[in-house]
């Protein structure tokens, strides 16, 4: 027998406990038609990257079957015709994976900042993060940058040249630009 992986969106509107009753009905159809399901998860009620038919989550349930084909396309005419199922995607694979999907595994093992329950620490209150912003490191900061100022000033100025004196490079004002010659009739980009 074939090994595949499917995973379906219940609408949000039904309950978590209708959503498993979905799957169990699912799997009943699996193993009347000669298959069984060795895994289902249940991912809890999602938001979805963008609206299907007008829901903005979904419940989503995975299932690991073995079995024949006949029996992976009788769910899937089975699912179609309930209005309660968004989507369904149906993929075989080569072999089943044993233990938890992506999807199910804790917060915690991806990069320590989440507790053993999958939540995020706690924020502090606010008088704490008063008083740690009130700390050395808020007040060396606004230091540095009282500093700099007077620098860039003191640069900006040397690098100004005097009004009163005209720089032999630019233009005097008087003489005409080169660019505002219209008398020619020419035009960039106008090919004659």
């Amino acid at each position: 027998m074939a090994y595949y992986e499917s995973v379906f969106i219940a609408r949000q509107e039904i309950s978590a406990q209708q959503a498993d009753a979905l799957a169990d009905s699912f799997t009943g159809v699996i193993e009347e038609n000669g298959g069984k399901v060795t895994k289902r998860e249940s991912w809890g009620l999602k938001s979805l990257a963008y609206r299907i038919k007008k829901n903005r989550k979904g419940h989503y349930m995975m299932f690991n079957i073995d079995g024949p084909s006949s029996a992976v396309q009788e769910m899937e005419r089975q699912m179609r015709l309930n209005e309660d199922i968004l989507r369904i995607l149906t993929v075989k694979v080569d072999e089943l994976e044993e233990g938890p999907s992506a999807q199910m595994q804790g917060r915690s093992g991806r990069d320590g900042r989440y507790d053993d329950n999958g939540d995020r620490p706690r924020r502090a209150s606010r008088d704490d993060r008063a008083e740690s912003a009130a700390g050395t490191g808020a007040d060396a900061k606004p230091e540095a940058k009282v500093e700099a100022k007077p620098e860039a000033e003191e640069v900006k100025a040397e690098d100004k040249p005097d009004e009163d004196s005209p720089d032999e490079d630019s233009p005097d004002k008087d003489s005409p630009d080169k660019d505002s010659n219209s008398d020619s009739g020419e035009t960039e980009g106008e090919d004659q």
